[in-house]
């Protein structure tokens, strides 16, 4: 059933202090304050990840283990969920993570991990034959970073033309069949070298762990900020990437009204 929402519904932020928190998932147009702490935290300045007032997360198979109505009832409003890698890996965990964050209530999209050695339209193929058409999902991700770790793919970086070239093949071909416009996430080192800027009518999901994003990324506009790798969240085992959007509830509202299908 797709998730409906108001602006009433939107609106109310349910906070807690103290410990852990342990309630029933909330309809979707709740939102819940962030009761996150951080295992290596950053004193960024002003505005502050902590200013802005609706969170999330992103997970993959190193989540093991997420108790997905704990960690809502914590903050996380939204989760972006690994689900495939080039043209043959899926994320092991990215149908336990799926079902467990739709049932919990949690506002979630799935994401792509993109390599260069198999070509777009593969790719593309491979993340829509795994990751479900549903009503009320995020946008799609398109994941664009180097690979030093690939056995196959690590030493593989066209130049940045052919680099934007294939990720308007990917990202063409899966909009046409979700009927979003997906999100872009990136690097700082991988947006700068390869002129991601130049990407016009996007949201963007940038990662920036250290510095500010208007250092990171001068003058580029975003969407999400993936602030932290170390997150500490009650019902998710272990670290976890921490995620802020852009915005006020109210924005948050307006945001998924337009973009979640």
């Amino acid at each position: 059933m797709r998730h409906i929402l108001t602006s009433a519904c939107l609106l109310l932020l349910v906070s807690c202090g103290g410990g852990g928190r342990d309630v029933p998932p909330a309809d979707p147009g709740v939102l819940f304050a962030p009761n996150f702490r951080d295992a290596d935290p950053v004193d960024f300045p002003t505005p502050r990840p902590s200013s802005f007032p609706v969170h999330g997360i992103d997970a993959a198979r190193f989540q093991n283990t997420v108790d997905w109505n704990v960690a809502r009832a914590n903050g996380v409003n939204f989760a972006f969920l690994k689900a495939t890698e080039g043209g043959d890996l899926l994320d092991p965990k990215f149908k336990d993570h799926w079902r467990g964050a739709g049932r919990a209530g949690v506002w979630r999209g799935a994401y792509h991990f993109y390599y260069f050695c198999t070509p777009p339209e593969v790719q593309a193929r491979w993340f829509i034959s795994n990751v479900p058409r549903v009503s009320g999902s995020l946008p799609p991700v398109l994941d664009m970073e180097w690979n030093p770790f690939s056995p196959t793919c690590a030493t593989v970086r066209p130049p940045a033309a052919e680099v934007r070239r294939q990720m308007r093949v990917w990202l063409r071909i899966v909009e046409a069949h979700y009927g979003q416009r997906p999100i872009l996430y990136t690097t700082p080192d991988f947006y700068r070298e390869n002129g991601l800027g130049r990407f016009r009518g996007y949201d963007f999901w940038l990662r920036s762990t250290a510095e500010h994003l208007r250092d990171s990324y001068p003058g580029q506009g975003w969407r999400f900020w993936q602030y932290s790798a170390t997150g500490l969240i009650p019902g998710v085992s272990g670290e976890v990437d921490l995620n802020a959007f852009n915005g006020s509830r109210e924005d948050w509202n307006d945001w998924v009204i337009r973009r979640a299908r």
